[in-house]
């Protein structure tokens, strides 16, 4: 194209421009005169489907939307095109209010709302500020207004209305749409804008300074949080031997209590560190998961606006021994001028959150980068890549003979590794995918036990919305690449008490899809406890538990649906499996949580059904003892699976401290049995915080009292088993 023709087509172009903007109403028949079909409404435009009229008051006509009950919308609806090239619309009209009572919300009164819409009827921004009236108006009063549109605006949705009024009238005459120079608005937005961000910038200079002077003055940016001068909310605090706090107290289960602050933060804050005290008691859960006692945290930036990049919330799902201190430190974004913090009670269905002693204040944002780095390197080292099955690869199947395990080619097999836990917990955790591997790859293991649930498995939990596909790929994902890898896996259902119909339904469907994998064990029920020898192997009643109460790591819910149900028995989980015709070895934990196996070689031993065998799983930690007695004369007879093993410095709460050994002197001694019985085992738990812990961190690094001393064994040191328990 040459220079003239280009020439040529902007004056065309600027020609069109003009013209628009000199041209007709986007609407004619603005005065509401003419009504050439007779249907008693002015021509072009729409009627209303309730509440409107047109008026006539000495000759003169107009429209009127009169409210038809509180409450109700009264509203004419009409799409306006928008011509080519249109890039601005003034808008002209003559009102009358009168009787106006407005709604509950303070939008709710006599107005003109408008939207854009694209070619394709997808609203776009940005929207007309719409013209309103809150009060009646001193007879008919003209007013005006102009707006940029969008430039893939095609239409107007027009709508003035009574919006859910409780009374009123809303009368409208001389209604005139004509396209406007856009300049003289862009430039008007544009210094209002400049104003606007100039008195932002000072305001928000000034809570700055002001936030800077407080730290200065209390070494907190949390005014009063102490509760013990000047309170904004008093109907919190509570006063108890001269000290005031913040009691939060559930009143109805479901029911949000929380409290509401917010706080501004000094210019060049990058990192801040909240520190505070805390008393829970009473707590129950509510229904989902994060329903619980917690702090939430929130950014603003200096419009208020929330902005992302939020803390994540500090939380507590049981009680506190007394009063204990707490903090977490955090980065401030860029843009946060506000930090709100929400103590709350979070649809709980019982309890009570007490607080005392906030402070906030602004720390070196090194360390806090240096740990988000760390991170994000683990999250990015944890992802494994699916592989395509290799049977090339796989190790043999395996079955029972004696007591000891034999590959199809006779070899016998000796299983040691860990338990990869997560999946237990959340349905979405592909950490474990990352522990299997290095499990095998680093630690030498050759079998893996990874506990799973068969709520997760159907997609049951608050947690899924994809019906379990996704936790059964990964599931999936990692019996491929611990096959591949000539390694076992042992699918561990892990659940407590006693086996139910829905075990067996999830047994048998899982069976069905893995039958005769050579690499796959079924492990078909955690710790069975609190039941009968009877009971474990035929099924019967469950009914409510006595004595102590070991589940200190269950919730109440899970304990409840522990108690009154008929059980299928541990026979009818191993028949489930074999009525598919799978003859993968099965694995059958022992009473008192796994750890007495002492009814297998007292005439409770289960029926394989034609099967590869069964193996009977041990459970053992250092507060366990009486090995010789609950497991080796079953060990004797049948392979034994030491399915979960372990010892840590750090007290379980709900065993009496006094009786839990010392790891430094039990985990050498266990060893040494494990090896000199030769049974098979995988450790609990290669998780950095599943207690007894196996991994420092995901970097997996090994714990020097459990983690080190299993890593040793799985390569082959030997132990020396000194004194038995």
């Amino acid at each position: 194209m040459n220079k003239l023709s280009r020439t040529f087509l902007r004056l065309i172009a600027l020609c069109a421009s003009v013209a628009v903007i000199h041209a007709e109403p986007l609407v004619s028949n603005t005065g509401f005169e003419t009504d050439a079909d007779l249907d008693s409404w002015p021509d072009n435009w729409a009627k209303l489907k309730t509440g409107g009229s047109w008026e006539v008051e000495e000759g003169n006509h107009f429209i009127r939307l009169s409210s038809t009950e509180p409450g109700a919308m009264v509203m004419l609806y009409q799409e306006i095109p928008i011509p080519y090239g249109v890039e601005a619309i003034e808008m002209t009209w003559k009102q009358r209010v009168t009787g106006l009572e407005v709604g509950e919300k303070s939008w709710f009164d006599a107005r003109i709302l408008m939207e854009f819409l694209t070619e394709d009827r997808s609203k776009i921004g940005p929207t007309p500020k719409a013209p309103s009236t809150r009060r009646d108006t001193a007879g008919w009063v003209e007013k005006k207004t102009a707006f940029i549109v969008p430039p893939e605006a095609k239409t107007l949705k027009f709508m003035p209305c009574l919006f859910q009024v409780k009374a009123g009238t809303f009368d409208i005459d001389d209604l005139v749409l004509m396209p406007t120079d856009p300049e003289p608005l862009r430039a008007a937005a544009e210094q209002a804008r400049l104003e606007r961000e100039e008195k932002e910038r000072a305001k928000l200079a000034s809570r700055q300074e002001k936030a800077a002077k407080q730290l200065a003055q209390t070494g907190s940016l949390v005014p009063g949080w102490d509760h013990e001068g000047r309170w904004a909310n008093k109907k919190n605090i509570v006063e108890k031997d001269g000290n005031h706090y913040l009691q939060l107290v559930s009143t109805e289960p479901g029911k949000m209590v929380n409290d509401y602050r917010e706080v501004d933060i000094p210019a060049n804050t990058e990192a801040l560190e909240l520190s505070w005290k805390q008393n829970v008691t009473g707590l129950q859960k509510g229904e989902k998961p994060w329903f619980d006692a917690r702090i939430m945290l929130e950014w603003k930036d200096a419009n208020g606006k929330k902005i992302g990049g939020n803390p994540s919330p500090s939380y507590s799902q049981k009680d506190t021994q007394g009063w204990v201190e707490k903090s977490k430190d955090f980065l401030v974004p860029e843009n946060a001028a506000t930090l709100v913090l929400m103590p709350a009670l979070f649809n709980v269905k019982a309890g009570t959150y007490e607080l005392d002693d906030f402070v906030l204040k602004p720390i070196d944002p090194a360390p806090v980068l240096e740990r988000k780095a760390a991170r994000e390197r683990q999250q990015a080292a944890k992802f494994v890549p699916a592989e395509e099955p290799d049977p090339s690869k796989w190790p043999k199947m395996l079955k029972v003979v004696g007591n000891r395990l034999h590959d199809t080619d006779g070899n016998e097999v000796w299983l040691q590794g860990v338990n990869a836990g997560g999946l237990e917990t959340l349905p979405m955790d592909e950490q474990p995918v990352k522990s299997l591997v290095v499990a095998i790859d680093e630690w030498n293991s050759n079998c893996v036990r990874v506990p799973m649930k068969e709520e997760f498995w159907w997609g049951k939990s608050h947690y899924q919305k994809d019906g379990g596909q996704g936790y059964r790929d990964i599931i999936d994902k990692m019996i491929t690449l611990a096959a591949n890898r000539g390694a076992y896996i042992v699918i561990d259902l892990h659940r407590y008490r006693a086996p139910k119909q829905e075990h067996a339904d999830f047994w048998k469907e899982f069976a069905a899809l893995y039958k005769d994998h050579p690499a796959v064990l079924f492990d078909v029920m955690n710790e069975p406890h609190d039941i009968s020898w009877e009971v474990w192997r035929n099924g019967g009643f469950v009914g409510t538990k006595k004595g102590t109460d070991e589940s200190g790591f269950l919730t109440d819910e899970e304990k409840k649906k522990n108690m009154g149900f008929e059980s299928v028995g541990m026979q009818g989980l191993v028949d489930a499996v074999r009525s598919t015709g799978a003859k993968n070895i099965i694995i059958a934990g022992g009473l008192f949580w796994c750890n007495d196996l002492t009814g297998v070689v007292n005439g409770y031993a289960l029926d394989d059904k034609g099967g590869n065998g069964i193996m009977y799983s041990w459970h053992t930690y250092n507060w366990h003892d009486n090995w010789e007695e609950k497991v080796l004369p079953a060990a004797e007879k049948y392979p034994i699976f030491l399915g979960e093993v372990g010892a840590d410095p750090k007290k379980m709460e709900f065993i009496p401290s006094e009786i839990q050994e010392d790891p430094a002197t039990w985990v050498p001694d266990m060893l040494g049995f494990i090896q000199k019985h030769k049974i098979n085992w995988t450790g609990w738990c290669f998780h950095p915080r599943a207690t007894p812990r196996m991994l420092v961190d995901w970097d997996y690094t090994p714990t020097p009292f459990w983690g080190e001393p299993a890593k040793e064994a799985l390569a082959g040191k030997q132990f020396e088993m000194k004194a038995m328990r």
